[in-house]
């Protein structure tokens, strides 16, 4: 007899609790920014991408690298870190400064909460762009619990990664799954709200902060909903694309 399949939400990297996620599949959001900008890191041709878990850490990496084809980059505290490369921002990481790289990537929120989580079974990461193409995986997946962890924004709950876990999960049919009360309610109000990503992104306290910045193209890019279709996966401590599994992409036309 099949067990039935779990899913579960964490609302903020604070509540991961690392004994749980033994066996289980874990899907880490951080929607602004940092799984946006690590989706397109991997999307730009990085050969290596190793998201830090403290600005100690990214230093140490760094040093222990020390190669030519090293960039360093991300944020701590919501500003650029001295000394890094690059920021935090998608568009600081085009193909022709990416490809064929390694990336040493840190952020407040994000890669704090992927360190978090990197216990779990298997660990995919999503933002909205890639949301639909997580959902379509996570339906096949073979694993007893799934958890999908908003990383949150120091300690608080961020409208923006819900969001995310919100399309997911409207996206997928969990008829047959059991649903923790998060997993219930974001389901129903991701159906209802399928039109209103966009808008009601820009109206968190994070999207706010990213009006008042002039940052509105960094806010429409993260918006766009189902427009990547590439996974991303921890694999040793790296992410890197997620490669076909049984079929995945070509049952789905992929």
């Amino acid at each position: 007899m099949t067990s039935t399949k779990k899913m579960r939400v964490w609302l903020k990297k604070e509540e991961i609790d690392a004994a749980r996620l033994t066996g289980a599949m874990a899907v880490v959001m951080d929607a602004l920014l940092a799984t946006t900008t690590l989706l397109a890191i991997v999307e730009a041709g990085a050969r290596r991408i190793l998201p830090a878990g403290s600005l100690e850490e990214a230093r140490r990496l760094a040093d222990e690298l020390d190669s030519p084809l090293l960039l360093t980059g991300g944020e701590e505290g919501g500003v650029s870190v001295d000394g890094f490369d690059c920021g935090p921002f998608p568009d600081e990481y085009p193909a022709e400064k990416v490809k064929g790289k390694d990336v040493i990537f840190l952020t407040t929120n994000g890669t704090r909460a992927i360190h978090r989580a990197k216990i779990a079974e298997e660990l995919l990461i999503a933002c909205l762009r890639n949301a639909p193409a997580v959902a379509r995986y996570l339906q096949e997946v073979e694993k007893e619990s799934v958890w999908l962890i908003c990383a949150g924004s120091q300690g608080r709950f961020s409208l923006e990664d819900t969001l995310c876990a919100a399309v997911i999960l409207a996206e997928m049919d969990l008829t047959g799954w059991d649903l923790d009360d998060a997993s219930l309610v974001l389901q129903q109000w991701g159906v209802s709200h399928r039109g209103d990503i966009p808008s009601l992104l820009n109206k968190g306290r994070v999207g706010r902060w990213f009006e008042q910045e002039g940052l509105t193209h960094v806010l429409r890019y993260t918006g766009e909903v189902g427009a990547s279709d590439t996974l991303v996966v921890l694999q040793d401590g790296l992410l890197a694309p997620l490669q076909s599994k049984v079929g995945w992409r070509e049952a789905h036309g992929r």
